[in-house]
């Protein structure tokens, strides 16, 4: 009786050994190991070609980010590494860039140089899953986050720009007179429907809507028509520089007192002192702060100062904060233990609340679609040759 309990409690006891056996040795299983492969971030960028002064300057901005990030250790140990082409601002070169580029290199990033190209890449995107993009382009169309689910813009769009400079005037100017400039291009027309709505909302009277070819130089036809209009301020859109400053030196010669306004790519501080003497008080939005700003906290302004002592341009300011904001996708992503997909990086972009850029942006910035519709009024101060700050920062977001 006795070896038969025996035998019965060893049994028992093997029988809880086999029970217990998968967790002993799920215990000691190696966990997966991380991967430390690099990351890669592509880039369509225009270094010649009619937007190489813009392109030159994004490169820069991304190059330098990316270096700050890879001497801090990458993400999560992770190098990012920059995979750039240029495309001649051509779409077709673009097109052929991005193939090269993600048939050579396993592409989670990607900077876009184009309207054109994003629209035309979109399907790529949508069957590839795999990559988050980013770009110079900030047309409305690309807000639409259903048809573009795997991309963003780093600022407002161009109708949310004209919709922080109509909020100015109307708290500066409750009632003003807009006429409204601009290209007879997609970029020009871009924001037109949506400030219409926007100035009657307001309150405002948009007196007059002036088209022009872009570049234009002979704008004395133009120049009239804003005379009789008689606006207390005039919008321009979907230009760079020309025809601008002809557009100022006119009307100031006809002591037309409107005050004159730009949107991004018109507000370089390089760009707008370059227009001579009567850009004086010329005013625009701009989502960033800039190269010289030293109000408040700004670390990673300085930062860039000290890498780079001459002026960088808003175009670098671009670049640098869309590799900013391409990485901490990419690294939330990662930190929530989820493989870098295009639609996970956009689900961790889509929580960032209160990021705080480091100067970068004059406040924290929180990304709730696809566009982020913040940006700050300033004013071209001739004497000083800078732009200065003319509001506080303005946001468009709900």
């Amino acid at each position: 009786m006795k070896s038969f309990r025996r035998t019965l409690w060893l049994a028992t006891l093997a029988a809880a050994a086999l029970t217990a056996a998968p967790a002993v040795f799920a215990q000691k299983a190696p966990a997966k190991a991380e991967s430390k492969e690099d990351i890669v971030l592509g880039g369509s960028i225009p270094l010649t070609g009619v937007f190489a002064f813009a392109g030159i300057a994004i490169d820069q901005g991304i190059k330098d980010y990316l270096s700050i990030l890879n001497d801090g250790g990458g993400i999560k140990g992770r190098k990012v590494r920059y995979v750039p082409e240029d495309t001649g601002y051509k779409v077709d070169q673009s097109m052929a860039a991005f193939k090269k580029i993600t048939s050579q290199n396993k592409v989670s990033l990607y900077y876009a140089d184009s309207t054109g190209f994003v629209k035309t890449v979109n399907p790529e995107l949508d069957r590839n899953q795999n990559i988050l993009m980013t770009g110079a382009s900030f047309a409305k169309e690309i807000s639409d986050a259903q048809k573009y689910p795997l991309q963003f813009m780093v600022g407002p769009n161009y109708s949310e720009m004209v919709g922080i400079l109509l909020q100015y005037i109307a708290k500066t100017k409750p009632g003003a007179k807009i006429a409204l400039v601009y290209s007879d291009t997609e970029f020009g027309r871009d924001p037109v429907d949506a400030a219409r709505a926007e100035a009657k909302k307001l309150g405002l009277n948009l007196a007059t809507e002036i088209v022009t070819p872009p570049g234009s130089v002979d704008v004395s036809a133009e120049v009239v028509k804003l005379r009789r209009a008689d606006p207390d301020y005039t919008i321009f859109h979907g230009y760079v520089s020309a025809p601008i400053p002809e557009f100022i030196n006119q009307a100031k010669a006809l002591n037309l007192k409107t005050a004159f306004m730009g949107t991004f790519w018109s507000m370089d501080n390089t760009t707008v002192m370059r227009m001579g003497a009567n850009v004086d008080g010329f005013l625009g939005v701009m989502p960033y702060r800039y190269y010289y700003d030293a109000e408040g906290k700004s670390p990673m302004l300085e930062r860039i100062r000290k890498m780079r002592p001459e002026y960088q341009s808003t175009g670098y300011m671009q670049g640098f904060l869309s590799a900013m904001l391409l990485t901490e996708a990419a690294r939330r992503t990662l930190e929530a233990g989820n493989e870098l997909t295009g639609k996970n990086m956009k689900t961790a972009l889509s929580s960032i609340r209160n990021f705080d850029t480091g100067g970068i942006m004059g406040v924290p910035l929180s990304i709730k679609g696809n566009s982020i519709p913040v940006g700050r009024i300033y004013r071209a101060d001739f004497k000083q040759q800078k732009m200065v700050p003319a509001s506080e920062w303005i946001s468009l977001q709900q």
